[in-house]
């Protein structure tokens, strides 16, 4: 197809199409780096128990990727996480592609209807509503593409995230045990293993979202900060001491991997927040030029 004799409004269709055949694939396809990492749990795993367990996930998604429907019945709250050229043409256009994408995939995948009306109490039956889907953005200078990071975020695992700001008298120390806090308490009620996220910034609100954005970080990724680094260790190594294990039924490990996101903060606040993604992880990365070309870097043999 010939992009460039296409109008405005045939483009924006187009993009919206693929954007709801990509939501569907995230839907019921794991990205590379979640798959991998789940074998290699399975693999080390002794508990006979959990052993069953990750054959059971790993039985769940090969049929969800045979009969292309969503491996979890929670098919959560879309996110969008945008990064878009100044250049990009349909710059404009993004956010209505995306949640008609979202409208798309609701009704082909099919996705379960997770959009309810704050306060009126009513679902609206589409998978979209008043800010729903997500969209977060950032704008690149000098560039005609976007990035759009795709998340399924569940009702049982990074929609009941956390957040606080700590006085800077508890240190780092304070963000650790505000995370260990977090994981013994409701860390096996959001299906372990868990990709944890934790953002430190100057508000809650930085922290928060430097949390989602350590939950689109590939697995098995280190924070470029040496500290930063070293803490993503040292957290992960508690958490695993836990022994939540597979679904929070005991076993060798609890995470696939904490994944920690910084930002510059005030001098008298220290932001953190958590935010885990369960093993059934689903999140994806495409890339769209200007010609409507695209690159899934998550699911690198799939097309759409």
């Amino acid at each position: 197809m010939n992009v460039e004799t296409l109008n405005k409004a045939e483009k924006v269709q187009l993009m919206t199409d693929l954007m709801a055949k990509f939501v569907s694939l995230v839907s019921y396809k794991l990205p590379k780096d979640v798959e991998s990492k789940l074998k290699e749990l399975s693999e080390e795993e002794s508990n006979p128990l959990a052993k069953i367990i990750y054959r059971t996930m790993e039985e769940n998604q090969k049929r969800a990727s045979e009969l292309k429907r969503p491996s979890c019945q929670d098919t959560g709250v879309l996110q969008f996480f945008v990064k878009c050229g100044e250049d990009f043409p349909l710059i404009g256009q993004l956010d209505k592609i995306l949640k008609g994408s979202v409208y798309k995939s609701t009704i082909d995948t099919p996705l379960r209807h997770n959009s309810v009306e704050t306060f009126d109490e009513y679902n609206t039956g589409e998978n979209v509503g008043d800010g729903s889907p997500s969209i977060f953005w950032e704008i690149e200078e000098d560039s005609d593409k976007v990035e759009i990071y795709t998340y399924m975020a569940g009702g049982g695992c990074t929609l009941p995230g956390v957040a606080t700001v700590l006085m800077p008298g508890e240190g780092y120390e304070g963000v650790v045990k505000f995370v260990l806090d977090r994981m013994t308490s409701y860390g096996v009620n959001a299906c372990p293993p868990l990709l944890v996220g934790v953002g430190v910034g100057t508000s809650v609100e930085t922290a928060a979202m430097n949390s989602k954005k350590a939950l689109m970080r590939s697995v098995g990724s280190h924070n470029e900060n040496a500290n930063a680094a070293k803490m993503e260790r040292l957290l992960e190594d508690g958490i695993n001491a836990i022994g939540l294990g597979p679904q929070g039924l005991k076993g060798s490990k609890s995470v696939m991997g904490v994944n920690v996101v910084n930002t510059a903060r005030h001098p008298s606040t220290i932001g953190v927040a958590v935010n885990t993604g369960c093993w059934s992880h689903r999140r994806g990365k495409i890339t769209f030029d200007r010609h409507l070309n695209y690159e899934i870097s998550t699911h690198e043999e799939d097309t759409l």
